[in-house]
């Protein structure tokens, strides 16, 4: 299905049926990321929708950085929910795409029945990380220099994308950012939402979180600390429940499947 959101076409998978779930990726992955996830939560009684994120696979993909801007992002995913006539979803994301499901979660609460954020804490738990968190994330300054984060990644056979991103499934993430061209626009993501001048500057105001939430983090996560993840109860008013998976890295609906299901079921209301 394809989702025209104020100009922006937004290519979206609806699976199932029953209370919805909104499954948001993050760099360098299209909604195929969740193709572990997708038949269980549909087995279990949900509807799924899952888009490929502006910038990503068969979305568009607008030139100028500043419409990866997180109002835009957050504009396409509600903008997807009044297309299905859906007024409240249970929101979960990842990398990226849990940055933006708190930011949808915090700025309009109303539309979130329950948030799951995977890997990364709440923006403002992310920041008061400290220096610790900064140095594991020293690729969001390499990835603002445009042409030369790209080549850098992609020189010698993607070799740097390779071993940053530790993927067992590397092959085929490169083969669908070089058929749809969602390099530039994934790495715009971090252009426009975190600039040098942010981590100096005045922090974002985003209310707390009026939703039940979970936090999931893998002990095995190369670019994030845990500390920004069990932090980020700070910045909750509703219930909190946080879930350490041990062994698995970053993208752990792919490595711990049945771990991740097991938690999804058993948090988010059918």
């Amino acid at each position: 299905m394809r989702v025209d959101v104020n100009g922006t076409g937004i290519e979206v998978q609806v699976e199932g049926a029953g209370r919805p779930v909104v499954l948001l990726h993050g760099f360098p992955d299209s909604g195929r990321l969740w193709r572990n996830q997708v038949p269980a939560l549909t087995g279990a009684g949900f509807q799924v929708i899952v888009p490929d994120l502006r910038g990503y696979g068969a979305s568009d993909k607008p030139e100028d950085v500043e419409s990866y801007a997180l109002p835009f992002l957050a504009g396409d995913v509600l903008g997807v929910l009044d297309h299905l006539g859906i007024e409240r979803a249970h929101v979960v994301g990842h990398d990226w795409g849990s940055a933006l499901a708190w930011a949808i979660a915090s700025l309009a609460g109303d539309r979130v029945d329950h948030l799951v954020a995977m890997s990364v804490g709440n923006p403002l738990a992310f920041r008061g990380a400290g220096l610790p968190q900064r140095e594991k994330s020293w690729y969001m300054l390499l990835f603002q220099f445009p042409g030369i984060a790209e080549q850098w990644l992609s020189d010698d056979g993607w070799a740097n994308f390779r071993d940053w991103s530790r993927r067992s499934d590397a092959d085929e993430i490169i083969a669908d950012l070089e058929a749809t061209g969602s390099l530039t626009p994934g790495l715009n993501w971090y252009r426009a939402n975190i600039p040098p001048e942010s981590w100096v500057g005045p922090p974002m105001e985003l209310p707390p979180v009026a939703a039940p939430t979970m936090g999931i983090w893998s002990s095995g996560d190369f670019a994030l600390l845990e500390d920004q993840m069990v932090d980020s109860a700070k910045y909750v008013t509703g219930s909190w429940r946080y879930e350490r998976i041990d062994g698995p890295g970053h993208w752990m609906q792919l490595e711990a499947p049945d771990q991740v299901n097991r938690l999804l079921l058993d948090f988010l209301p059918a």
